[in-house]
């Protein structure tokens, strides 16, 4: 991802994000259902890294697997590199979690971006004081082997229902996670960024008692105001 798409992005709103997607045609881009585990540190921007996670199966998920450094939720954690969000596929189930404190520190150990989950995490309160950015439906002190077996990493996956290809940026603030396809990053991030201003503006009208009606969306004298105040043009 160019450093200039990952600048303009990280200031963009999943929701303003959403909108550029859906003027391009894409309308399951948004993982919902996945909040923020610290609203505080929920800025995130980087590709997608993925993991995927099939049912587990008692006479192989067994507490021994985890002594096989190999195993690949393992293997996943260190594998993924500085930058890039590991996004893990747990089919929308959370009667387990699909990690914990120990390798979610790892992956801010190495740089990684941050993490998302359609599943649970346990050891939530400490994964909350991470400055990792981290993404789940929420909480399960069960460990994964009780639900979910891992299987492959840096395939085709579904998180949270919305498909999510290796190398695919992945964007969360406050309000949860959007996938943008990696052929569209740099494509949006130029108008995502005019969108975020022009809004503003809109919304600096509206506070001052302007109607809905010629400011929202706005006519071609509120556009005038805007290119009059900012010197910027409006967002295409």
């Amino acid at each position: 991802m160019h450093p200039r798409t990952r600048e303009l992005l990280s200031q963009a709103s999943t929701a303003t994000i959403t909108t550029q997607l859906l003027a391009r045609g894409l309308r399951n881009t948004f993982l919902h259902g996945i909040k923020p585990l610290n609203p505080a540190n929920a800025r995130l921007v980087g590709p997608a890294f993925t993991l995927r996670y099939i049912p587990a199966r008692e006479d192989i998920d067994v507490l021994e697997v985890f002594k096989d450094y190999d195993h690949p939720q393992r293997k996943a954690i260190e594998s993924v590199p500085p930058g890039h969000v590991l996004v893990m596929d747990c089919r929308n189930q959370g009667r387990a979690a699909s990690a914990g404190n120990i390798l979610a520190t790892r992956l801010q150990v190495k740089g990684a971006a941050g993490l998302v989950t359609d599943g649970t995490l346990r050891d939530t309160p400490e994964i909350r004081q991470l400055q990792l950015p981290t993404f789940a439906q929420g909480a399960s002190p069960l460990t994964n082997l009780a639900q979910h077996h891992a299987v492959d990493m840096q395939v085709p996956i579904g998180c949270a229902e919305v498909a999510i290809y290796p190398g695919d940026v992945i964007v969360g603030d406050e309000e949860g996670v959007v996938c943008i396809p990696a052929h569209l990053a740099d494509e949006i991030a130029e108008p995502a960024a005019r969108q975020e201003d022009l809004e503003r503006f809109i919304l600096g009208e509206i506070q001052a008692g302007r109607p809905l009606r010629n400011t929202y969306p706005p006519d071609e004298a509120t556009l005038e105001r805007y290119r009059a105040t900012t010197g910027h043009p409006p967002s295409t």
